[in-house]
């Protein structure tokens, strides 16, 4: 998430205050007072790496679901392991960024159809604060439902929509076109509209901001879609110390400490834990500078002791394909 989500949410719709009786949750079906969690990897498709750290962690490890950049270089690779693996909950982590310098893709739409999203180098925008300045909101659909094409003519049928870098959630109309995607085709989309005490700690919301949440949770469930409690975004922040060296069991024990006190801090509720699960190789450095988070958060979700942590707490793991289902079902 990025300083564009608390200004986009607030203003996207009038104050409206929403009570929440019981978490969203409950209302799928699942017990009072559990915590529900879907372990999400981010940013598939985007390098080898990431694939296979993907993989690594959903067959290895406890993570279970994920969600593919489309316009990356290394989705082809990433199709085929769905089409032998169709179980996988694996959705669109819809892109509109391109950040990295030495490694860029660009819009599936092409420049003559969305020339607000894409740069001078022919890629799309580095930043939000770019595609803000220079995207309309039309492109921008245009774009996310090039990407949903490209998928379901690949065989490849969401189980969701999440944002690449938080994109989506940078203005009212920008997330407005992302939840019309939604609704329209009736895939479940990322969004954090229950109780929220995870994510409007981390964005310091006010109490405005989240009846706002809230209110467009309450939109979304009326629609027919699941809805997420709350959402855990912080691997990111974790203390790796720069520049230290760790051993893997090191780097591992660092980022499963990590998972279990903010995990511990959770509350009852479904929550989406969102992390960059990747198996570094030697070109990864190259591409990016976050190998050391991304790592860890692989090494964690294959750590018998998290396991054994998700076990002991009673955590109970669902999938945005189970909670679309259990959706249907619910009042």
């Amino acid at each position: 998430m990025n300083k564009f989500f608390l200004s986009g949410i607030f203003i996207l719709f009038c104050f409206h205050s929403f009570a929440q009786e019981q978490t969203y949750a409950e209302k799928l079906g699942f017990p009072k007072g559990a915590k529900v969690l879907i372990l999400h990897v981010d940013d598939v498709g985007m390098s080898w790496d990431s694939n296979e750290g993907a993989i690594n962690a959903i067959e290895k490890g406890v993570a279970n679901s994920l969600s593919v950049m489309m316009p990356c270089p290394w989705v082809p690779g990433f199709l085929h392991y769905l089409k032998s693996h169709p179980e996988t909950d694996a959705g669109l982590h819809l892109t509109l960024t391109s950040e990295w310098k030495e490694y860029r893709w660009g819009p599936l739409k092409g420049k003559p159809a969305v020339p607000g999203l894409v740069d001078k180098e022919g890629a799309l925008w580095p930043s939000v604060e770019e595609v803000v300045k220079n995207a309309s909101a039309d492109e921008v659909e245009m774009e996310i439902r090039a990407q949903l094409e490209r998928a379901r003519e690949a065989g490849f049928e969401p189980t969701h929509l999440d944002s690449h870098m938080g994109t989506l959630f940078a203005t009212p109309e920008f997330m407005q076109r992302y939840l019309k995607v939604g609704i329209e085709n009736k895939i479940p989309v990322m969004f954090p509209g229950g109780h929220n005490t995870a994510i409007a700690k981390q964005l310091n919301a006010t109490p405005e901001l989240r009846a706002q949440l809230a209110q467009t949770g309450q939109m979304l469930w009326n629609a027919g879609l699941p809805v997420l409690d709350d959402l855990h975004n912080v691997s990111y922040g974790f203390d790796y110390k720069e520049n230290q060296k760790f051993s893997d069991a090191e780097l591992q024990k660092i980022a499963t400490e990590n998972y279990i006190r903010t995990i511990s801090e959770l509350k009852p509720g479904l929550t989406m834990v969102i992390m960059h699960c990747t198996q570094t190789s030697d070109v990864f450095p190259k591409i990016s500078d976050s190998g050391k988070t991304r790592k860890g958060d692989l090494l964690a979700m294959m750590d018998p002791a998290f396991k054994k942590f998700l076990e002991r707490e009673k955590i109970i793991l669902t999938t945005w394909r189970e909670v679309k289902e259990k959706r249907a079902h619910a009042k």
